[in-house]
């Protein structure tokens, strides 16, 4: 409003002293086109800026993951760039022009911040499957990051070439903690089929030797 009312100001006082304001527009519109030019990333990235900022896809604080890879928390959400902090404790600046553009993964938003992660098991052709289903219950329930609601839940998701394919379903309260309690379930899982005498299959080959060969070996003189 300021650079608006002075301007117009400017004009009607260069005409009233009788001077032409045409050929100094003319040259103040090109210099505007130079240095528009010259400042696009800059623009843009405050654009941007603007509309992260009125769209609030995420804030200061959420868990997000880019589609680059990047995962970690929102430390700052500037005019120009916002800051993550990733899971190394290594802070990534990213411009607004591309986060803007970028598909993000709030971990943090939805109905609540808990997290559902999903574990793969598989377990070999002949186990008791009811067995299997209630030993992944109660190892989720016996883990003190696993949220008691909703409740764990465990799938089968079909046949593979050497075992049958389970996923295991639990949340947990933050998406920050994904990684631990993943690493401990898979610990408590392997540690209880070995127990319980539960096989996890793994590629293998085996080699059938229908004959052996007779061996000769030369008559000394």
């Amino acid at each position: 409003g300021k650079i608006a009312l002075v301007g117009s100001g400017s004009y009607f006082i260069l005409i009233i002293w009788g001077i032409n304001p045409t050929a100094w527009l003319a040259s103040a519109g090109v210099i505007g086109i130079a240095v528009g030019f010259a400042a696009k990333d800059t623009l843009s990235n405050l654009f941007s800026g603007f509309f992260i900022i009125a769209d609030t896809p995420y804030k200061t604080g959420d868990f997000v993951v880019l589609d680059s890879g990047e995962r970690g928390m929102v430390t700052n959400v500037g005019i120009r760039s916002t800051r993550i902090l990733t899971r190394d404790d290594v802070e990534i600046t990213i411009p607004n022009a591309v986060i803007g553009n970028a598909k993000i993964q709030n971990q943090s938003a939805g109905r609540w911040e808990k997290f559902r992660i999903r574990l793969k098991i598989g377990v070999a052709y002949g186990s008791d499957l009811n067995q299997v289903c209630n030993v992944l219950k109660l190892i989720a329930y016996d883990d003190q990051n696993v949220c008691k609601e909703p409740e764990p839940r465990v799938r089968m998701r079909g046949f593979g070439d050497s075992s049958i394919n389970f996923e295991l379903l639990c949340w947990i309260n933050e998406p920050v903690l994904s990684g631990s309690v993943a690493h401990s379930l898979y610990m408590s899982i392997y540690n209880k089929f070995q127990e319980l005498n539960i096989e996890i299959p793994y590629n293998k080959q085996d080699i059938y030797i229908k004959e052996i060969p007779e061996i000769r070996y030369p008559e000394s003189k």
